[in-house]
């Protein structure tokens, strides 16, 4: 009887330093993006991002639906180069600023989760800079870049 007692709380143990590992795995996949990390990386893509203020209803994808805006208030509007017909609408990028033109700008360590609301060139608000790539909510911009400039090279999957 004494082996099983002292077997249960190693066993406990084992599972629950295995549940622990486990559940720090996933919380690394769904923070970081493996893809981001290295900026090497074939899966990344790269472009321009530029910041809109509001209003931003109504949207190319959801019109007046207040539903569309994540709560966090990290969405985007897809430029032309990912517009896609419309395909672009609801779908989610993490968004990293990799570069601009004044030293000191971006926050590289700032990884942001946006989600495809609307249409660049349609948007009700206009862009801060033309042909960008995405055009970010300006929670996004600030998060991820000095809100001062007016748009920023970005690495995004």
């Amino acid at each position: 009887m004494s082996q099983s007692r002292q077997g249960i709380p190693q066993c406990l143990s084992s599972i629950l330093v295995l549940a622990v590992l486990l559940a720090l795995h996933n919380v690394a996949i769904t923070t970081t993006p493996p893809s981001l990390i290295n900026s090497h990386s074939r899966r990344a893509n790269v472009g321009t991002a530029s910041h809109y203020d509001p209003p931003y209803t109504p949207t190319a994808c959801f019109g007046y639906d207040p539903l569309q805006f994540p709560s966090s208030f990290l969405f985007a509007a897809a430029g032309e180069g990912i517009w896609d017909n419309s395909a672009a609408c609801g779908r989610q990028y993490w968004v990293r600023c990799v570069s601009a033109d004044q030293l000191k700008t971006c926050n590289p360590a700032q990884l942001v989760q946006v989600r495809i609301v609307d249409r660049a060139l349609s948007a009700v608000s206009r862009s801060s800079s033309d042909r960008a790539t995405i055009v970010l909510s300006k929670t996004v911009f600030e998060a991820i870049a000095n809100p001062s400039t007016s748009s920023v090279n970005v690495e995004f999957v």
